[in-house]
Parts: C-alpha cells; sequence; structure tokens
C-alpha cells in the first residue's frame, strides 16, 4: 500500500508549480483528480509536441491524474465542483490567476466552514498579500524579481536556469507542506491553508549568495559554469578538445590536486593559492596553469588523473546522454507510461521504494475521466451527456 492512497486531491491547477506538486502526490498514492478548461485544458498542454505529439512539460509533470473538464464560469460546474469538493476532497490546490479562486467560493475560509478538515493550498508568484499579490508571475520574471538572474551567467550577461527552477521551487515546497498538513491533520482533525509563493520558494533557494551579500558585501560575481566562490570548481579544457568538469572542496584535496593532478605538488604550499578565497582572487591566473598542465593530456587521461587523486569529476552531457546515462540504467530507474500517444519512458521519481514501484499511471487524454467522475457523484448518464452538450463539461 502507498503512503497516500485513499487522500483525493482536487486540483485546479495549469503550467507548472501546482501540476509538479500534485504529480508527486499521486506518486505516493494519492488520487488526484486535475480539474481542465473544456477544449483546451491546461494551457501547458500546447507548449510544445516534442513527445509525439505531446507537450513535453505536460507529460512529465501529470500521469497518474484523472482529468474532469468543468468550465468552472458555469453555474451548473461550479456546482458539480463544489460537491466533489465537500464528498471527495481531502486537499484542494490551485495556482489560478491570483484571486480567482476565492470568486469561484473556493477559498480557504469558504472551504473549512463546510468542511473544516480540508486542506487548501493556494499557490502563487507572490502570496497572498503585500503589495506585489496581484501580479502576475512567471518563471523566468521570478529568477529575475528573487535576484537568481543576477548572480547566474557570465559576467558579461546573466542567463536563466533552463528548467523552470521558480516554478519546480513552488511545487516542491507545496508537495511536502501538504505532507505536513496531512500528518497535522491526523493529530488535530483539522484542515489548513497553504500559501506557497514562488518568490519566497526561489529566495529560499538563492539565500547562500543572499548571506554572501550580507551587511552590504558585494555579492558572488556571474562566472558561467564555474562556481562564484569556490576554485578550481567548474570546466576545463583538455587538449583534445573535450572539456573536463572538476572541483575541489578542501585544502587536502587541493594538495592532492597539485600533486596527483598538475604533477606541480610545489603548487599547494604557495602562498597566493594557499586557502579557498586566494585561489579564488587569482583564478586567471591558476586557470592559465591549469590548462597548461591539461594542454598535452586527452580528457579521458584527466579523468584518469582526477579519480587516481579521487578528485570529483563529471561529464558535461547532452540530453541524448542522459537519456542513455550509465549509472540511471544501471538502478534500473527507467519506467515505461502510457499515454493517448502510446508509451513513453520516465523516469523514477528519486528515493527508496523497497516495497514497489510508485504510481506510475498514464498521463491523461483531455476529460478522460469526467464521465466517470461525474457519475461516482451521482449524475446519471443523461445529465452528463446534456453538461457536455451545453460546454459545462
Amino acid at each position: 500500500m502507498r503512503p497516500l492512497e485513499g487522500i483525493t486531491v482536487v486540483t485546479l491547477e495549469h503550467a507548472i508549480a501546482a501540476p509538479f506538486a500534485t504529480r508527486q502526490l499521486a506518486d505516493l498514492g494519492a488520487r488526484v483528480i486535475k480539474v481542465e478548461r473544456p477544449g483546451v485544458g491546461d494551457f501547458a498542454r500546447g507548449y510544445d509536441e516534442r513527445v509525439r505529439g505531446l507537450a513535453s512539460h505536460f507529460v512529465w509533470i501529470n500521469r497518474s491524474k484523472e482529468s474532469l473538464t468543468l468550465d468552472v464560469k458555469h453555474p451548473e460546474a461550479q456546482a458539480a465542483l463544489m460537491k466533489l469538493i465537500v464528498e471527495e476532497a481531502d486537499v484542494v490546490v490551485q495556482n489560478l490567476a491570483p484571486g480567482a479562486a476565492a470568486r469561484l467560493g473556493l477559498s480557504y475560509e469558504a472551504l473549512s466552514a463546510i468542511k473544516p478538515e480540508i486542506i487548501v493550498c493556494d499557490i502563487s508568484g507572490y502570496g497572498a498579500d503585500g503589495p506585489y499579490r496581484d501580479k502576475k508571475a512567471y518563471d523566468l520574471l521570478i529568477q529575475s524579481e528573487s535576484g537568481f538572474l543576477s548572480v547566474t551567467g557570465t559576467e558579461d550577461e546573466p542567463c536563466k536556469a533552463g528548467p523552470s527552477i521558480a516554478d519546480i521551487s513552488a511545487g516542491m515546497y507545496a508537495y511536502t507542506n501538504i505532507l505536513a498538513a496531512l500528518m497535522q491533520r491526523q493529530k488535530t482533525g483539522r484542515g489548513q491553508h497553504l500559501d506557497i509563493s514562488m518568490l519566497e520558494s526561489l529566495v529560499e533557494w538563492t539565500t547562500y549568495p543572499l548571506y554572501y551579500a550580507f551587511d552590504g558585501a558585494a555579492p558572488p560575481p556571474r562566472t558561467g559554469a564555474s562556481h562564484a566562490t569556490i576554485y578550481p570548481y567548474g570546466p576545463f579544457p583538455a587538449g583534445d578538445g573535450k572539456t573536463v568538469m572538476f572541483g575541489l572542496q578542501n585544502e587536502r584535496e587541493w594538495a592532492g590536486f597539485c600533486a596527483k593532478v598538475l604533477l606541480q605538488p610545489e603548487l599547494a604550499h604557495e602562498e597566493r593559492f594557499s586557502s579557498n578565497s586566494r585561489r579564488s582572487a587569482a583564478r586567471v591566473e591558476l586557470r592559465q596553469i591549469i590548462i597548461d598542465a591539461f594542454a598535452e593530456l586527452s580528457a579521458a587521461q584527466v579523468v584518469e588523473r582526477l579519480d587516481a587523486a579521487q578528485i570529483a569529476n563529471a561529464q558535461v552531457n547532452d540530453m541524448h546522454a542522459v537519456w542513455a546515462h550509465p549509472q540511471l540504467k544501471a538502478r534500473k530507474r527507467w519506467r515505461e507510461v502510457q499515454t493517448s500517444v502510446g508509451t513513453v519512458p520516465a523516469l523514477l521519481p528519486p528515493g527508496s521504494w523497497e516495497q514497489g514501484d510508485p504510481r506510475m499511471d498514464p498521463v491523461p487524454a483531455l476529460g478522460a475521466h469526467s464521465a466517470a467522475i461525474l457519475a461516482e457523484l451521482g449524475y446519471p448518464a443523461d445529465q452528463v451527456e446534456e453538461l457536455k452538450a451545453a460546454g459545462v463539461i
């Protein structure tokens, strides 16, 4: 039995943050009913067509859910949604536009008055109050507002993270807060309101550079793929034109790197390189020394020396290399997930599942479960057809 079997989540979600949170609840066995707009659905369904005609984002974060189409502005759809929440839901999740859920009667205040044990998780760009409350927020905008962009990129230009990390961070905090709220409910019998802000989530993830710039100090510089404050740590070219990624964490590793990789043990005792802060300050000079030492070596030979010195290193993989990664294959991390266009590979969620795999059910077609869910709520088949004809579902 999976940990969240018996828990039902009703979610009015789109894009990344809320769907990522609820997919992880589904991984743990929760029943997740995804409410979507008839005919269109979650707008992330239309981001691209890279997975045999389906959107890459949508396939990633929407497996194991049931799709219920409702025009939530229609009174009959609102009645059906409220009936679903009151009769079935343990958790309601939403990341609609600011204020939209409250206008639909889905605020925690309204729902808890009817069902005190309900947990309501609101995910927004900036939170439920404050001067930015009503601002729209997308991932790149939060990466900018949080200061993330100011410390990411090259000296000449800031750069966004490739994945939608503002959304992902908010989704992770929504997921963990919902788990905590379910545990709290076991003790008190009551639900609670969770107010998850993308800004606060990503600022939490950016707090190391925030503290680095504490009390007016200079923030860490943008250094591309290198570490901003630890050196050497990042990509270095080998003599065959390939790139090796490696990093040092302490003085013991620095001494071993000088002796066994650079074959210049005397460098370890030079004052200009005698601490991480000094090495970081002298990174231009030190980088040239490393490049010169690697100039006659292939990337494979550099890695061989790094491994012998027990210096952490990695390949600079592209996406095709990750699909074929030998470690993921050896650990049997890939499964098959059904979609409307056939099966696709899916990575097992991180973690140990000794009692069996997490739930990895199909990615739902739009409205695939509408009739079945409404039948559960007592709607006869002819009424369901009438609602469908009227565009309510």
